[in-house]
């Protein structure tokens, strides 16, 4: 009675085994730290008042968003 090995082993499997990518660990996130009063691109849910609010003193709406959150931030660290 013949058995048959678990692993076939033949030239071209192991060929084909030696040159298989191997799988590179992926490399830890770099958290890169924002240089102070450089504007950074971000998507926000706000709600639509909000929006119709800062939009209605016309172009500049974002600055005026941005304007009252700092004022919040300082706020809360002052506090």
């Amino acid at each position: 009675m013949a058995t048959t090995p678990r692993r076939p082993v033949s030239a071209m499997d192991a060929a084909e085994a030696l040159f298989k990518p191997v799988k590179k660990p992926a490399a830890p996130a770099v958290e890169k730290r924002a240089l102070p009063e450089v504007k950074e691109l971000v998507s926000l849910k706000l709600d639509s008042a909000i929006v119709e609010f800062f939009q209605e003193g016309g172009p500049g709406w974002q600055d005026r968003i941005n304007d009252a959150l700092r004022a919040v931030m300082q706020n809360e660290r002052g506090a």
